[in-house]
């Protein structure tokens, strides 16, 4: 475990509250990484291709010990988007086409496939979601299709979802179901051949390994179908040379991940419920979209009638690095859809705040958040009056 920031890559000094966007990387995977930086490429028949592809073959072995897969089921990808696009896409293609079953409240790397999938001729049915951010009813599971998705945990809220009812309701019917754990992978425990998912996705780069690197766990059958075309590597399904130095960091940084989840569980959800009981005794009138279970990190706010831009800007300016609860795209602000569907009016949704404690952070650094939360949301209500 670490406990403290010495043992943590430098953050210049900055309050980082915002891991559910990218966690710091761990020492074990930028050791990793410089150990293989030099590894050619895992395709070559020659010496050095075979020595890289002895690497490549050893992390894809530690990955999948660690996630309950067999490490032909871990499939290299460039980003946890690119193995969310793989999965839901693929699974599509190789059923023939056809119906889709999804929720409201997944991220764009699934939602925006699954809707590309509606103008391309699928019929789609959206799974209802509560208030509390959580799918209510999976009946429409109950009837076969191409491919449902499900998130395991939503970046947004941090609400766990029920995916294993999922999984097994669809599997039922007779529908793959593409499941994305970007934010659970490292977070909490994962076993995919319990799971009984047809596809998984996770991102290297939530857990302390590197960026640039994702991951899709896809059993045998069914197989997703390539969404890129090229060379055949990763069983044909993800074609494109595999980075040797990345794939090793990220089996150090899942390895250790998962040593200290226990641990690091208690350690981080303390902290978060910390964060929590004290914007609700300086805030009193905030919103908090905590569903239990939920992630030990995640904590959502909205303050009715403040700007969530103004929120971020203004914690920035103190050191304060967080996040908001609604999408960002080409520089406007926009209600997030997640919180949409769970109900929210505008108002409440375009002062959300999502902050997000990991590894590297300590009590004081939730004690300086706190310290700073009133005066920045009396400061962003007034620029939201404007």
């Amino acid at each position: 475990m670490c406990a403290t920031r010495a043992c943590t890559p430098n953050l210049w000094g900055m309050v980082y509250l915002d891991h559910a966007a990218t966690t710091p990387m761990r020492q074990s995977a930028i050791d990793a990484w410089v150990e293989h930086a030099g590894a050619l490429n895992a395709g070559s028949q020659h010496a050095a291709g075979r020595k890289a592809n002895a690497v490549l073959a050893d992390a894809r072995e530690r990955i999948a010990a660690a996630l309950g897969a067999d490490p032909v089921e871990v499939v290299f990808t460039g980003s946890g988007t690119e193995a969310n696009n793989i999965g839901v896409r693929g699974l599509w293609n190789a059923s023939g086409g056809g119906r889709v079953v999804s929720t409201p409240i997944e991220h764009p790397a699934v939602l925006e496939v699954v809707k590309s999938l509606g103008q391309t001729g699928a019929d789609l049915e959206w799974l209802p979601v509560g208030r509390d951010g959580v799918v209510s009813d999976f009946s429409a599971l109950d009837s076969p299709a191409a491919v449902a998705a499900v998130m395991w945990a939503n970046n947004e809220t941090g609400a766990i979802q029920p995916v294993r009812e999922a999984v097994s309701r669809a599997g039922a019917a007779g529908t793959p179901v593409h499941v994305d754990a970007v934010q659970a992978v490292g977070h909490i425990p994962v076993h995919f051949h319990e799971l009984g998912a047809a596809t998984l996705a996770a991102s290297a780069h939530k857990f302390g390994g590197p960026r640039g690197t994702g991951l899709l766990l896809a059993r045998r059958s069914p197989a997703p179908k390539p969404v890129i075309l090229g060379g055949g590597q990763e069983r044909g399904i993800r074609s494109g040379t595999v980075d040797v130095a990345s794939a090793a960091a990220t089996a150090a940084a899942l390895e250790e991940a998962v040593a200290e989840m226990g641990q690091e569980q208690q350690r981080i959800a303390g902290l978060r419920d910390a964060v929590i009981a004290g914007v609700k005794e300086a805030v009193p009138e905030v919103i908090v979209a905590k569903h239990e279970p939920c992630l030990p990190g995640h904590a959502h706010f909205m303050f009715p009638g403040a700007n969530a831009d103004a929120l971020i800007m203004l914690l920035d300016a103190q050191g304060i690095q967080v996040s908001a609860g609604s999408a960002c795209a080409s520089g406007v602000l926009r209600m997030s859809h997640v919180l949409e569907a769970m109900g929210f009016t505008e108002r409440e949704a375009m002062g959300a705040l999502r902050v997000t404690v990991g590894r590297t952070n300590t009590r004081e650094d939730v004690d300086a958040f706190l310290a700073a939360i009133l005066e920045v949301v009396e400061r962003a209500r007034a620029a939201g009056a404007l």
